[in-house]
């Protein structure tokens, strides 16, 4: 459950950022704070020229590893 939220986050900053939301807003803040803090490492594992592209592939890539691992320790843990 824990993994899903901070995907979900991940998925929120991203179209936070591609559509240019107020940075100004309380929640929009929240949203890239709390991202920023949770992609450990992940946020610059590919470098392309643009940076909106690199943002998306990298966030997208965090929240599919949190997702992925959120599933396997919740299995783990039923058993």
């Amino acid at each position: 459950m824990f993994s899903a939220l901070i995907a979900l986050v991940f998925v929120l900053h991203i179209i936070f950022s591609v559509t240019g939301a107020n940075q100004g807003n309380d929640f929009v803040a929240f949203t890239y704070g709390t991202a920023k803090f949770f992609v450990l490492g992940l946020g610059d594992v590919f470098t392309p020229g643009d940076a909106t592209i690199g943002l998306v592939l990298n966030y997208g890539l965090a929240a599919l590893i949190y997702l992925f691992a959120g599933r396997i320790i919740a299995r783990a843990l039923r058993r």
